[in-house]
């Protein structure tokens, strides 16, 4: 009998098992970080200096949503693994209706971006860098969008903190030596060059080019771009259009105004395939996300443009077992944790895209508690699966599957990620490990009013394509397309399509009312660090420091986002915290287990008490992530 399915353990077992853990545990209740407590508001992102620009808008009487674009706005301008050129994502909670909401801000491919196109290149992927891995910019629209729709404040107010950065703020030690790191590439774009290099010098290839740590990073161009923002918002005002109408003119102009032409000169000058027309027909979308109950909890994802719905997924599979009583990372709870992200992020690798591009992906039946019984039924109780698949959800939703003899030939290792020239995430500048976990920012802000926020922007991520005199970097998104159908035929690279992102943000529900928002840095490891925080407070009742800072399984079994799209069956990175035993345990289950320092896992997140009607802030201890509480 499958242990899934057993009574619990002896009690001798059960005695042995908490000896074994508890040094573990123990470790568990000390955090490097205080909780951050707060009562009218809380706003928490990837850098301090970012965090503050949230509680200045606090501070102006704006609500959580004004904070989170001042976050957003900043975060971009210091380019902390995004631009202004890349994508935003979000959910928000609207006390005023008591709904979730989803903002999707993620570009689309541009015109003549087709698989016959970059294999005539002679690419098995889109490219990592440059004008051709570019999808349409889609930060500023998702950041106009949210504060029109949803906030307070003016368009200037909430980007006079990023304006201010734009002149110049002291760059940060980690920053700073990053562009210098991507020099010999940023070198080959003259816009790029002449913003990230203001030192180097051909005479004298040796001296450091990037700016030194503390030194002012100055962006003029991006200063004056933000300010055409700014202006016409005033120029709407000043005309006697009322507030919404004024913000929005701020996105005419980006996408069809001056910027938008811009835009498209400086990147065809180099190959880039961007039009007018594709600029112009993008669009921010306000949609419905998707959700399911675990327990009596209702968490909220967006849906298969990006991969949060595998953290529902894998929720669905994990409620019909007691993780309790298998013991906090015991071999057992690992093992179950791996095997069901190998089933939900095999799905995700086959089955998601963009639903605004046809086909349309099976979500009724992969969200289906019937279907999750059914794979929860697959899991091997003594022995990583490594030839884990997709299933069929189509019979879970009353359908057949138009992509049978596709599913029947599918491998987890994709065809072309052996080929040559498809090596690496950043075309030799990341190795696949560090692809897997390279990310972006995250954004969590709450307010006594009720409005919540979870957002997880990412895209132009250094070293980028600098746009021309716009100071804009470009998306880098392109690259989480596929070129072969056999891969997934959901997620093939065409003119105004999306590419499924890794990007995702996450929102709880108790009783209808917010209890948490979270999100994550990374790639591909954001849903496994998600599903992790979620269930170290909901089944282990830490507190929202203590599940930020512990220390998470890495799993590379499903494909990448990025790069070769590789896969490395049971492989399984884990801390030293982990002991000898269990770490023995999971590699005669066949697990490679490596130990590491520390597995990737920079959770923000905000626990929300409706009965003391008070906030509790929780920032990783593993990079800058930074938040502010009032």
């Amino acid at each position: 009998m499958s242990f899934l399915r057993q009574a619990p353990a002896s009690a001798a077992c059960t005695l042995l098992t908490l000896l074994l853990l508890q040094p573990l545990l123990a470790t568990a209740q000390d955090t490097a970080k205080p909780v951050l407590h707060g009562r009218h508001w809380v706003a928490i992102t990837g850098k301090p200096l970012a965090a503050s620009a949230g509680a200045m808008m606090f501070a102006r009487g704006g609500n959580a949503i004004d904070a989170a674009c001042a976050m957003l706005a900043a975060t971009a301008t210091m380019w902390d693994v995004l631009s202004w050129g890349g994508e935003t994502q979000a959910l928000i909670y609207n006390p005023h209706t008591d709904k979730v909401v989803g903002i999707n801000a993620l570009g689309v491919a541009p015109s003549g971006a087709t698989p016959e196109f970059f294999r005539e290149q002679g690419m098995v992927y889109p490219p990592e860098y440059g004008p051709l891995a570019a999808v349409t910019p889609g930060t500023p629209g998702g950041l106009i969008t949210m504060l029109t729709e949803y906030g307070s404040l003016s368009l200037a107010e909430v980007l006079a903190p990023a304006m201010d950065m734009a002149e110049g703020y002291p760059i940060e030690a980690a920053q700073a030596n990053n562009i210098e790191k991507r020099r010999e590439l940023l070198a080959t774009w003259p816009d790029s060059r002449r913003v990230f290099l203001p030192h180097l010098d051909a005479a004298n290839p040796d001296q450091r080019a990037a700016p030194k740590p503390g030194d002012l990073f100055r962006q003029p161009e991006l200063r004056a771009t933000l300010q055409k923002l700014v202006d016409a918002e005033a120029a709407a005002l000043a005309a006697g259009e009322d507030r919404k109408t004024a913000i929005y003119a701020a996105y005419e102009r980006f996408y069809r105004g001056d910027i938008a032409e811009e835009l498209v000169r400086s990147t065809r000058e180099h190959g880039g395939l961007f039009t007018l027309e594709d600029l112009d027909e993008w669009q921010v979308h306000i949609e419905e996300p998707v959700s399911t109950r675990y327990r009596d909890i209702d968490v909220y994802k967006l849906t298969t443009w990006v991969q949060g719905p595998a953290m529902l997924q894998a929720l669905n599979i994990l409620e019909g077992l007691d993780l309790k009583a298998m013991g906090y990372n015991s071999a057992r709870y690992i093992h179950t944790l791996y095997q069901t992200m190998n089933l939900a992020f095999a799905d995700r690798d086959f089955y998601y895209g963009d639903p605004y591009h046809p086909p349309a992906e099976p979500v009724q039946g992969l969200l289906s508690k019937d279907y999750a019984a059914q794979r929860r039924a697959l899991i091997n109780p003594e022995h990583n699966d490594a030839g884990a698949r997709p299933g069929d959800p189509y019979p879970f939703q009353g359908d057949t599957n138009p992509f049978k003899e596709l599913l029947e030939a599918w491998t987890p290792i994709p065809p072309a990620a052996d080929a040559e020239g498809a090596e690496g995430f950043q075309q030799a500048m990341l190795s696949h490990d560090e692809g897997f976990v390279a990310g972006t920012t995250s954004i969590q802000a709450a307010d006594a009013e009720g409005w919540v926020i979870s957002v997880t922007p990412s895209g132009g991520w250094i070293p980028a394509f600098i746009a021309g005199n716009t100071g804009v970097g470009l998306s880098q998104r392109m690259q989480s397309f596929v070129l072969d159908e056999r891969i997934n035929p959901y997620n093939v690279v065409a003119p105004g399509k999306r590419p499924r992102a890794t990007l995702t943000p996450s929102l709880a529900l108790r009783d209808g009312k917010p209890i948490m928002a979270f999100s994550v840095q990374g790639g591909d490891t954001q849903d496994q660090n998600l599903l992790q925080f979620f269930l170290n407070v909901v089944e282990f009742g830490m507190n929202v420091q203590q599940a930020a800072e512990a220390h998470n399984i890495t799993s590379y079994q499903m494909q990448s986002s990025f790069g070769a799209h590789k896969s490395e069956p049971g492989r399984l990175a884990v801390t030293h915290q982990l002991p000898p035993y269990t770490r023995e345990r999971l590699k005669s289950m066949g697990y490679d287990v490596e130990v590491v320092d520390r597995t990737y896992s920079p959770i923000t997140a905000i626990l929300i008490d409706p009965e003391r009607g008070t906030f509790q802030g929780g920032a990783s201890d593993y990079g800058d992530d930074y938040g502010l509480a009032w």
